[in-house]
This record gives structure tokens, C-alpha cells and sequence, in this order.
């Protein structure tokens, strides 16, 4: 376990494709802010993006959220991991296919982790446009530990299939 002695800035991103993908992520940013011990500060708008890894599914709706929290990084991925069952999410193995909600913790503080069940940072972020877009609205000067700077990252993918809706 890691010890928080204060509280940590942490960024998760956010995709829907299945069950009104935007009703589904606008309940997950209400819900986000009411973690225990964790606060919502800010969030992207919301994206339409195409499915990535298996393609042959619907488009996705994906965003970003900027909390601050006194969680440590397992304690956050559990209570994400609880947010996603909630909104019917099983996770059964099936790697980039569709889904109720998927809640990805990118970004916990300056912690760089690489252990079973959590990598910190999220260990594909710099290849993932439909991550890279709206974490550049949020927050386009954060220094992503051990990978670089998201306006400098945002330059290296193709942000074609990345629209804004709302």
C-alpha cells in the first residue's frame, strides 16, 4: 500500500459504448465526486470516438475527470472498479470490446507503479487519443510521470476519429 499522506491529484478516463453512452458518463461524473475522500475538480467535455483495439462495435463516448483525493492508488481503483459494476459493467477478460462504463485510473500523482492489477501511469496513455484530447483540456501542461507532457504526447497521435459532442 502506499501512504497518502495528503491529497493526490488523479486522472481517470471515462468511455461508454453500450445502455445511453451519455447518460452513463455523466452519471459516472456525479458519481466520481462522491467517493469518500476524493473530490471532483474538473472534467472534458464528452467525445465521440471510434471503438479501438476491436472495431467492429459502437462508437465510444470518452472524457476525463481531474479529482483530488486522499485515497491511495488500489483503494481509488477499487471504488472505480465498484462505480463501473454498478452501472452493469462485468468484466470477464474481454480486452477493448463494448461496455456500460469503463473507468480508467490514468494518472495518480506523481506514482509510477507497475504491479499486478494496477500500472501507474496508465501504461498505453501516450496512444491513446480518445485519452490524450480531453486530458488536454484539462490539463494540456501536465507532466505524466516518467512519459512526458500531454500537449507534447497530443502531437504524436491522430486525433481524426475525436470529435466533441456537447
Amino acid at each position: 500500500m502506499i501512504e497518502v499522506s495528503r491529497p493526490a491529484r488523479a486522472w481517470i478516463g471515462l468511455g461508454s459504448n453500450l445502455d445511453d453512452p451519455l447518460r452513463q458518463i455523466g452519471r459516472a461524473f456525479d458519481e466520481l465526486g462522491a467517493i469518500a475522500r476524493t473530490r471532483l475538480l474538473r472534467r472534458s467535455r464528452l467525445y465521440r470516438t471510434a471503438p479501438w483495439g476491436v472495431t467492429d462495435q459502437p462508437a465510444f463516448v470518452n472524457a476525463v475527470a481531474e479529482i483530488l483525493t486522499g485515497l491511495d492508488p488500489r483503494d481509488l481503483l477499487a471504488a472505480l472498479l465498484a462505480l463501473e459494476r454498478r452501472h452493469g459493467r462485468h468484466r470477464d477478460g474481454t480486452r477493448w470490446g463494448p461496455r456500460t462504463l469503463d473507468l480508467d485510473l490514468l494518472v495518480h500523482g506523481d506514482c509510477r507503479i507497475n504491479a499486478p492489477g494496477l500500472a501507474l501511469p496508465h501504461p498505453r496513455i501516450a496512444e491513446r487519443a480518445f485519452v490524450l484530447v480531453p486530458l488536454a483540456e484539462v490539463d494540456p501542461g501536465l507532466c505524466i510521470p516518467g512519459v512526458g507532457v500531454v500537449r507534447t504526447l497530443l502531437g504524436h497521435v491522430d486525433v481524426g476519429d475525436c470529435v466533441g459532442i456537447d
